[in-house]
This record gives C-alpha cells, sequence and structure tokens, in this order.
C-alpha cells in the first residue's frame, strides 16, 4: 500500500490552492468547480497529493481554533528562516519559531485560511 492523499475540507479551495502553488511551490494534479470545487495539490516532489475541497453538505472545521498539535501540514525547507518571513510577507501567520527541536529546524505558521503549516528542516531526513 502507498499513502495517496489526505483531504481537508476548506472554505475556498481555489485561492487556498492558487497560495500553496505560489508560495510553496505546488502544483495543482486535478482540479473542478463542479459540482463540488476540488483541487488535488502535488509538492514540489510531485510525489505526495493533498486534496482541499468544499462541499456545502459538511461543515467546514475551524482550523484556526485547532491546536496546531492536533493537526498540520508539514513541509520541508532548506531555509527555514528565510521562508517564514517570506510567507508571512505573503500572509501567513507565525505562531512559533524558527526554532531547533532535537536537532531539526522548524516553525509553525498558519496559512491565510487558518490552516497549520509546519516548515521543517529535519537533521536526518526522513524521506528518500
Amino acid at each position: 500500500m502507498k499513502l495517496e492523499h489526505v483531504a481537508f475540507q476548506v472554505a475556498d479551495p481555489a485561492a487556498m490552492a492558487d497560495w500553496y502553488v505560489a508560495h510553496l511551490g505546488f502544483s495543482v494534479r486535478r482540479g473542478s468547480d463542479e459540482p463540488a470545487v476540488v483541487r488535488f495539490l502535488a509538492d514540489g516532489s510531485g510525489s505526495v497529493l493533498f486534496e482541499i475541497y468544499y462541499s456545502p453538505q459538511t461543515p467546514v472545521p475551524d482550523y484556526r481554533q485547532m491546536p496546531p498539535a492536533q493537526l498540520h501540514i508539514a513541509v520541508l525547507s532548506d531555509d527555514v528562516v528565510g521562508d517564514t518571513a517570506r510567507l508571512v510577507a505573503a500572509g501567513a501567520t507565525r505562531l512559533s519559531g524558527p526554532e531547533v527541536v532535537r536537532g531539526d529546524q522548524m516553525a509553525m505558521l498558519r496559512d491565510p485560511w487558518g490552516m497549520p503549516l509546519q516548515l521543517m528542516c529535519r537533521a536526518q531526513p526522513m524521506l528518500s
């Protein structure tokens, strides 16, 4: 088995996808505006997907009220300090860091829609 994607119900998937493409280097692999708004986003490697969608029959979680330890999207960064500043200038909110924890450099942000976004630079990479 291989994980294909994780999905998140969000209020504005089209705008959120545009921000992730513009500021994180992601790409839209598939998208639709009918019958529901949906975007499948791939990371820069093209090997990790997540889906953001809006279905009017399903409540949108209040991501701003969720502690980041409960749910977050983690992305690898070669420059946590610089990327934190760049993303904050683009509308993200800094919650903590940049800091070093157990040798890993990290920062916790919220994207403009409140989704927790963790920037990581691992001392020892976990992905090949």
